[in-house]
């Protein structure tokens, strides 16, 4: 039988446009800035994205889905660095305009096995996600304040 899966939720409220929030997601450069310092990221369909989110293990995802402004989600590859799994991981940003202004980005983790193998790296990828949409939050929020705000 196989183990139950697992997933994380994150969601953060940005002070910024819905078109500022994709572009700290889909830009090289500022996907370096609070994400990984080595992340890498082909921001289309078809596309890739790698990085090591949570500072020890680096990931590699499928882009599958790629809808410009509202929607980027990553197929995980299998890795050597990982325990085997019967699932695939996935991880789905979703953005929306606010009500009152700025974006919400909903950060939606699925398919962590439920066994005790991964137990370690579950709570890997769940803090440092959480760790990293810290930091993009921070980033957009400051460069939208400006210097000395």
């Amino acid at each position: 039988m196989k183990d139950r899966t697992r997933g994380y939720a994150h969601r953060i409220d940005l002070v910024a446009d819905v078109q500022t929030v994709w572009g700290a997601l889909t830009d090289p450069a500022q996907l370096k800035s609070w994400c990984s310092p080595k992340a890498e990221i082909r921001a289309r369909a078809g596309g890739l994205f790698r990085a090591c989110v949570d500072r020890v293990t680096e990931l590699e995802a499928h882009i599958d889905v790629c809808e410009p402004g509202r929607r980027l989600r990553l197929i995980y590859l299998p890795s050597k660095a990982l325990p085997p799994a019967d699932s695939a991981l996935v991880d789905d940003f979703i953005l929306e305009p606010a009500r009152a202004g700025g974006t919400i980005l909903r950060l939606l983790g699925s398919g962590v096995p439920g066994g005790p193998a991964w137990d370690a790296q579950y709570l890997r990828l769940r803090m440092g996600w959480q760790a990293a949409m810290t930091r993009l939050k921070a980033l957009i929020e400051s460069a939208a304040r400006g210097p000395g705000e």
